[in-house]
């Protein structure tokens, strides 16, 4: 298991994190820490064997990224490759609210849309073209800073295959791509919860009253 953390993660800052998930053998979990305010991933976690043998540690990881920002982070670990069971194991871990659970949209990816009552992201034939197709925008425009060495690996050996489909070259792997591709679709739809002060509870009271 490996943990590599490239900045001081800083009070205030919100974190969105997706999670690729993998069920042994070479794929790895791959975890990405998107900060929103700093369109950065400063922060990954990279897991041989199966999600949830990954899952305990995320746990704690979201629990200090909360602590250290005193913002609970938006998870999200995608549905295949025992990512549901996973999901199910981050809300029964979550007993004081460190974290928020991503729930997918009812269709497409879009701020606003319709939530099922699907813990994770499906990742499929229908999600994945416009999720890649999104990120490798946001890549080639260097929109997120990136600076560990095996995501930007993971992105040189990533084509396009003869059917016309992206995927790793041979011999190769996507797990940082993909976890790449799924936080930047949450970056573009989860925010940051609204703290409500005192004078504003005060003030919609007042309107109530009107």
């Amino acid at each position: 298991m490996s943990f590599r953390l490239y900045r001081k993660i800083q009070q205030g800052e919100f974190f969105v994190v997706f999670g690729d998930t993998a069920q042994g053998g070479d794929d790895k979990n791959f975890v990405q820490f998107l900060s929103t305010r700093n369109l950065d991933i400063p922060l990954v976690l990279s897991m041989h064997g199966v999600a949830a043998e990954m899952t305990p540690h995320l746990v704690q990881a979201l629990r200090w990224i909360k602590k250290l920002t005193g913002a609970p982070p938006m998870v999200a670990l995608e549905r295949q490759n025992g990512g549901i069971s996973a999901m199910h194991d981050l809300m029964t871990s979550n007993l004081s609210g460190d974290y928020n659970l991503y729930v997918a949209k009812s269709s497409g990816t879009l701020d606003g849309e319709e939530r099922t009552d699907r813990l994770g992201w499906d990742t499929n034939a229908s999600t994945r073209p416009g999720m890649l197709g999104d990120w490798l925008t946001a890549f080639n425009a260097k929109q997120v800073v990136i600076y560990d060495k095996e995501t930007l690996d993971h992105h040189q050996t990533f084509i396009v295959n003869k059917s016309g489909k992206p995927e790793a070259a041979p011999n190769t792997h996507d797990d940082a791509v993909m976890a790449c591709a799924g936080v930047w679709q949450m970056y573009q739809t989860e925010h940051p919860p609204v703290k409500r002060t005192h004078r504003n509870n005060t003030q919609e009271r007042l309107k109530l009253h009107v």
